[in-house]
């Protein structure tokens, strides 16, 4: 069965990196979008980054832009969502997600995405 685990997250200072990583299995990686969504304390899950299929493609969402890089390992079936810059209100879990659909473009809705990771929590102090 799909499977994505996510790993990575901890507590860091404002200003400082994290990489998260969300090992897949279970599907034919190579062959659909992946993304990363973030849902922090009583909000509701939004979307952060995706990439496409072969990697060629990414869309981030505007705060994030130019701190945040996404990248794929195929060798290794695992997402990489390198953060730096960290700004306290990137507070929040962290999701890895899967578009099995085959869109030709990447899309940024919850809804879009068939599979989900369990989270992991990224906390950044001010």
């Amino acid at each position: 069965q799909v499977q994505l685990v996510e790993s990575g997250g901890g507590l860091v200072q404002a200003g400082g990196s994290l990489r998260l990583s969300c090992a897949a299995s279970g599907f034919a990686f190579s062959s659909y979008a992946m993304a990363w969504f973030r849902q922090a304390p009583g909000k509701e899950r939004e979307f952060v980054v995706a990439i496409s299929a072969y990697g060629s493609r990414t869309y981030y969402e505007d705060s994030v832009k130019g701190r945040f890089t996404i990248s794929r390992d195929y060798a290794k079936k695992t997402v990489y969502l390198q953060m730096n810059s960290l700004k306290a209100e990137d507070t929040a879990v962290y999701y890895c997600a899967a578009d099995l659909n085959s869109s030709p473009s990447l899309r940024v809705g919850v809804g879009a995405y068939d599979y989900w990771g369990q989270g992991t929590q990224v906390t950044v102090s001010s």
